[in-house]
């Protein structure tokens, strides 16, 4: 199982403000079954399949444009471990097991 970090950056809107084009790419998540995700103040960060996360990540710089901007910076980091099963709430328990909470 993969992890994937997207941000999108819409350019050009007119406006500081670009949470309703966010929002428009977190839909493309809230359509899918069993697919975890957390919103976070930077990006999102999905869980799952790395194909099926890269074709989800692309739909989400997709939505963007479909929101009405005319360019999109879209920046991926993957997390693919293969020696064994990571996930978003596994990597948060090793360091708050590691501070002694």
């Amino acid at each position: 199982m993969a992890l994937i970090k997207v941000s999108i950056i819409p350019l050009g809107t007119g406006t500081t403000s670009v949470s309703k084009y966010v929002a428009r790419a977190v839909e493309v998540l809230q359509g899918e079954k069993d697919i975890k995700y957390e919103l976070t103040a930077m990006g999102t960060i999905i869980e799952g399949d790395l194909e099926r996360l890269l074709t989800l990540a692309r739909r989400m710089h997709e939505a963007v444009f479909d929101a009405g901007v005319v360019r999109a910076v879209t920046i991926i980091e993957i997390d693919d471990r293969r020696d064994k099963t990571s996930s978003m709430s596994g990597k948060i328990e090793s360091v708050k097991k590691k501070l002694g909470r």
